[in-house]
């Protein structure tokens, strides 16, 4: 994500530290922040009046910005971008919840499936936001078996069983010609060669092999297994607690709340930004960063997880632009690095 200009250069220590003040009370409470506030800080030692001052400074600078006739302040984009980039403490994860995250992902270790579902489930209630995590490809996983299933003439439900238990299932052409006989040997032929190597290395090697075994059917069936190989490449993502974003003060307007909800659904802006995000370490995308005018109001923060060192997708929370970023951060590195572990042991 690149990150948009924060003009340091023109704030001193004070008025950072009043900034970063300002964020960390409005992250708290949604309330427009005043001097009198910030003043009562114990580490601040300055006047409301000269805290006055310096939010005048911050607002005319676009850092502050100030609703209605409150006279309380609030952050503006621009100070999100600035309080992430080099304001914001640290966060830690206490004991109790590195504990609760390691225990809830540890429960069904031998299914990909459901472990990526459960880091969805413990993600959202761990930071009480929308949470979405880009399932890995079936194509990156070792194939069990293959089973091809007549539909209609033409047609035919490929069903990939990977050696973790994952299923998918996927529509692809036959040719009409293909008795049920026909394709149960298709069939079993295709499990063999692909028994035990991943989907996404073996289809070029097995190929030839292939073509040699069944004959004058062989273009058809090699287009079968690339179709295969291409449908189980598509992505797919698991998201939870959509509704989280009602708790919000920012979403009590029930027409951006419906907008929110409509876009969460959809899930398509949501796939790009974890497939786009999938290279990058950790992503933080605040407000007209994301290039989706529905999501002006959210903040989008993603990390990629692995398996076996190298990167296989990605997760992230969606929230409002008042989003507890430390925290966040702190919660989504401890579960890529737990979701990491976990599947480089299942994928191994």
């Amino acid at each position: 994500m690149t990150d948009v200009s924060d003009n340091t250069s023109l704030l001193d220590i004070r008025k950072m530290r009043i900034l970063q003040a300002i964020v960390d009370d409005y992250i708290m409470t949604a309330s427009p922040v005043g001097s009198r506030t910030v003043s009562k800080r114990s580490d601040m030692g300055l006047s409301p009046a000269t805290i006055r001052n310096e939010m005048s400074d911050l607002t005319e600078l676009g850092f502050l910005e100030q609703p209605h006739t409150s006279a309380g302040r609030i952050p503006s984009e621009k100070a999100y971008r600035l309080y992430v980039n080099h304001l914001m403490d640290s966060a830690k994860l206490t004991d109790d919840e590195a504990d609760y995250i390691k225990k809830h992902l540890d429960t069904r270790v031998h299914e990909v499936g459901e472990v990526i579902r459960q880091t969805a489930r413990v993600l959202s209630d761990m930071t009480n936001y929308t949470s979405m995590v880009l399932v890995p490809q079936l194509s990156s996983m070792k194939v069990k078996r293959v089973s091809l299933i007549p539909v209609s003439e033409g047609s035919a439900m490929a069903v990939v069983v990977t050696n973790t238990g994952v299923t998918k299932n996927a529509m692809i052409k036959i040719p009409k010609s293909l008795s049920p006989d026909d394709i149960e040997k298709i069939s079993k032929l295709i499990t063999a060669k692909l028994d035990g190597h991943r989907l996404n290395e073996a289809v070029e090697s097995v190929l030839p092999s292939i073509r040699a075994e069944v004959g004058e059917q062989a273009d058809a069936v090699c287009e079968m297994i690339e179709d295969i190989e291409r449908s189980m490449s598509e992505t797919d993502v698991e998201v939870v607690g959509a509704s989280n974003i009602l708790d919000y003060p920012e979403y009590s307007d029930t027409a951006k709340a419906r907008q929110f909800l409509a876009e969460v659904e959809t899930g398509s802006y949501l796939q790009k930004v974890l497939t786009d995000s999938s290279d990058v370490e950790m992503s933080v995308r605040i407000g007209t960063e994301n290039d989706n005018p529905d999501m002006k109001d959210c903040s989008v923060v993603t990390v990629t997880y692995k398996a076996g060192g190298k990167n296989i997708g990605s997760m992230g929370v969606v929230g409002p632009t008042r989003m507890d970023y430390g925290k966040v951060m702190a919660i989504l590195k401890y579960m890529s690095s737990s979701l990491s572990d976990i599947l480089s042991k299942l994928l191994k």
